[in-house]
Formats: structure tokens, sequence, C-alpha cells
């Protein structure tokens, strides 16, 4: 992570982030990284690495004869494994230990940074020949209602999305046009069998994906009030979000990946 991340993940609120995340997310993370042909031996970097999942789950597949570093601005949620290496550093001052690795993975973590191009270009250095980079980010595509007791829900919870996203994280520098554009930078920095997928899911009140949105929007709910929304909507919001009645679709995710020529 760096430090321009608006969120607190070292909170309470932010472990609930974090493992809800890790829910909606880790099925179709490890899918893409399966695909790639992890196996024993590689070196491998997660950055923004939260609660240790996906970390673990590349430790596995390495084995005793690879390496795995695990990297976030706040490591206090990230589960201890003997095959991880765990570093507290921001992605602002570089990377924490050279490379070359086999395989480097960021989940959420770019579209957050103002310097996103110039580091991305400094993961596919660190890239050794053959190496993948797999990045995942969020779109402009933001979650809409798909199922409530009346209109008004679904208002509600579709604008109180939209305030967060534009009138809040925009300014604190998210950037959720990133996402499209990844593979077209992966291209300028010279990798190559770029490949994208996007994924996009439901999710009813008081599961992981709508928890997801509760603990977000609870970090920045003072944000919110200086943006216009109020307090009773506030509180409604949050009475949706553990309502098995109400669902919505998610954010739009997409993954892209790309590898560094083997000569």
């Amino acid at each position: 992570m760096g430090a321009e991340y608006v969120f607190d993940t070292g909170s309470d609120l932010g472990r609930q982030q974090v493992d809800c995340l890790a829910e909606m997310l880790d099925g179709t993370t490890t899918g893409v990284l399966d695909g790639l042909g992890v196996r024993s031996g590689w070196r491998c970097l997660e950055l923004g690495a939260r609660n240790g999942s996906i970390a673990g789950w590349l430790a596995r597949r390495t084995g005793s004869a690879g390496t795995v570093a695990a990297v976030d601005l706040d490591t206090s949620h990230v589960v201890a494994d003997p095959n991880v290496e765990v570093h507290r550093h921001d992605l602002n001052d570089g990377l924490p230990l050279e490379g070359p690795f086999d395989l480097i993975h960021s989940r959420l973590v770019l579209m957050h940074l103002s310097r996103r191009e110039e580091i991305l270009d400094s993961l596919v250095d660190a890239l050794a020949p053959g190496g993948w980079l797999v990045l995942g980010d969020l779109t402009d595509r933001l979650p809409l209602a798909a199922s409530a007791r009346d209109v008004a829900d679904e208002e509600l919870f579709e604008r109180v999305i939209e305030t967060g996203m534009n009138r809040v994280g925009r300014p604190a520098g998210m950037n959720l046009e990133w996402a499209r554009d990844t593979g077209r930078h992966m291209a300028r920095s010279g990798l190559e069998d770029i490949h994208s997928v996007e994924y996009r899911f439901t999710a009813y009140g008081g599961t992981p994906g709508l928890l997801y949105y509760r603990s977000m929007l609870a970090q920045v709910g003072h944000l919110l009030l200086k943006a216009g929304i109020s307090e009773g909507e506030l509180r409604r919001f949050d009475e949706l979000m553990t309502d098995p009645r109400f669902s919505a679709w998610s954010y739009q995710f997409v993954f892209t990946w790309g590898r560094r020529q083997k000569t």
C-alpha cells in the first residue's frame, strides 16, 4: 500500500473490510494465479497483503523451495505463516526487497497511488525473465441495488455508494479508470501475453459482499456527512447491509496480467 490509501485497515472496521475482501475475491484471484502455473520454487511478491490470504496460498504452492514476501502499509492483520516474509512498507518508497521475482501480485493498491505508472514500471523491472505481473483493481462501474423492499432503499444505496466513490474517493486520489487501462500500461512497459478478466456478482445483506461496503462506509462516514449524506441515511444504509431481503451488485473488478519476455 501507500500512505495515500483512504481507509484505516489497521482498525477493527479495517479488519472486517480485509476479511470480507478475501471472501469476495480470493477465489477469482487464485484462479488467475493457478492458470499462470505458480509452482514449487517460485519467488513471489504480494503487494497489499491485507490479511495474508493470498500470500498464504502462494506459500503453499511454492513450497519450501520458494519464497513469498507479503507487503502492506499496515501488517497487523496478516495471519502469521512461517513460509511468508512480512514487510511493513510504503510502496511510494520503492520495493522493500530486490527482485527478480517469478510473480508479483497486487490487488486494489495501484488505483490508490498517484505514482501508479512509475510504480508499475518498477514492478516490471523487478520481474525475472518470464515472470508474471498480476494487477487487480475496481472500475467506475459502481454497485447497483438488485432487490429491495422499496425503491427508496434502492435509491439510497446507490446515492450513498456514488457519493462515497465520486465525492470522497476520487478527491482522495482513487483512480477508477486505471483498471481498464492497466493492460495498455503493461504493454508500454514491455510486457507480453497480456490478458484481463472482469468479475462482478450479487450479494445479500449480512454476507461478505455487503458487509464489505458497511465497513468501508463506516470508516468514511464523517466525509459522507460533509458531502451531503444525512445521519439518518447513513443509519439506513447500515441497516440495509445486514438485511437479507436486500441485495446488490458488487463493484466491477478487473484483473490484468502480463509476462516479461523470457530473454
